[in-house]
Formats: C-alpha cells, sequence, structure tokens
C-alpha cells in the first residue's frame, strides 16, 4: 500500500516495513548511473529538439567550461550566447526528466566546487543531482505492480538502505513491537 503518496507499506516474515519511495527511487538511480558509467559509459538520450537554458552568465560558462566533464555523465551542454546553454543529450534514465531544473542543479553544484576538488568528487555529486531528478516525485500514485518492482530492486541492490543524501531509505517495525503497541503481548 502507498501511505500520503510517498510511503510504502509492506509485510515482511517478522513485521513491516515502511518505505521512502522518492529516497529508495532516487538511491537505485544513483547506483545504475555508477554502475553505467563504471562499465560502458553512461547512456545518452540525444534531444530531438535541443533545450535551450536560461541561467546567470557565469553558471552557463561554467557548465560549458566542464561540457566535457558533464558529456562523461550523459549531459551534453554547449553554449547558446549570453547566459543560455543548448543542451543535446540527457543521460537516458532522465530522459523523461525536467531539463532545465536539472541543468539549473547542476550549475548550482558546479558553482559549490572548489577548483581543488578531485574529479571523481564532482562526477559524484553530478550523479547524485541526476539521480535525485530522475527520480519517483513525492505525490505520484504508484501501481501495485511499480511498488513491487521498487522493493524487489531494493532487495537486490547494494546500499539501496540509504539515500544518496545520508537519510534511512525505509524503517522496519517488528511484529512483536507492533504487538505491544496494541498492549496484545
Amino acid at each position: 500500500a502507498q501511505l500520503h503518496g510517498n510511503y510504502i507499506v509492506a509485510q515482511t516474515r517478522d513485521g513491516l516495513v515502511v518505505v521512502d519511495a522518492h529516497a529508495a527511487h532516487e538511491r537505485l538511480t544513483y547506483e545504475k548511473l555508477k554502475a553505467q558509467m563504471a562499465a560502458t559509459g553512461i547512456a545518452r538520450q540525444l534531444l530531438l529538439i535541443p533545450e535551450i537554458v536560461e541561467l546567470p552568465e557565469e553558471d552557463a560558462a561554467r557548465l560549458v567550461a566542464r561540457a566535457e566533464d558533464l558529456a562523461a555523465v550523459g549531459l551534453v551542454v554547449e553554449s547558446f550566447g549570453g547566459g543560455a546553454v543548448a543542451v543535446r543529450e540527457v543521460p537516458a534514465l532522465l530522459r523523461d526528466g525536467d531539463v532545465a531544473w536539472l541543468v539549473r542543479d547542476v550549475a548550482d553544484d558546479l558553482a559549490e566546487w572548489d577548483v581543488s576538488d578531485r574529479v571523481g568528487r564532482r562526477i559524484d555529486a553530478v550523479l547524485a543531482t541526476m539521480a535525485c531528478h530522475g527520480s519517483v516525485r513525492t505525490g505520484r500514485k504508484l501501481k501495485p505492480q511499480e511498488m513491487d518492482a521498487l522493493l524487489r530492486e531494493m532487495e537486490a541492490t547494494p546500499n539501496s538502505g540509504q539515500c544518496n543524501h545520508g537519510r534511512p531509505t525505509w524503517v522496519e517495525l517488528k511484529l512483536a513491537d507492533i504487538e505491544r503497541l496494541f498492549g496484545r503481548k
């Protein structure tokens, strides 16, 4: 069952779990992006019509200066004059996401990076931002099959118990504790 447009409640052998669907899906998407990057590179989706994103000029300049790093994570951008960038490709896993929102968040990430930051840390930060944008949104009603698929994928994915921000993706209530709450034991 889904509660409040975000939480999945599922029975376990000895109790129940409550899963934060957005946080869990975000972690799963992040792990997929990392695996793709390590294997063959992140699969890209070419946009039929490039998306033009207006930004402050310094943000656009940062994105263009890091175009090679961004292309490595599946985000292909180029200057479109002034404070605009043209987005030509996005990671295939994120093809249905809000491209402008993603680009603005990546620009914010770039603004926070110190020049001494390791490239690996930068890429991880961009992947985490991308994963957030490619995840199930709070308020989206999930079908039973989607909830089940998310739970099965969590079982098969290392590190799925914690979101990219360090919070738990699920909590468990033991049957004994539930029974105690109702004065049964």
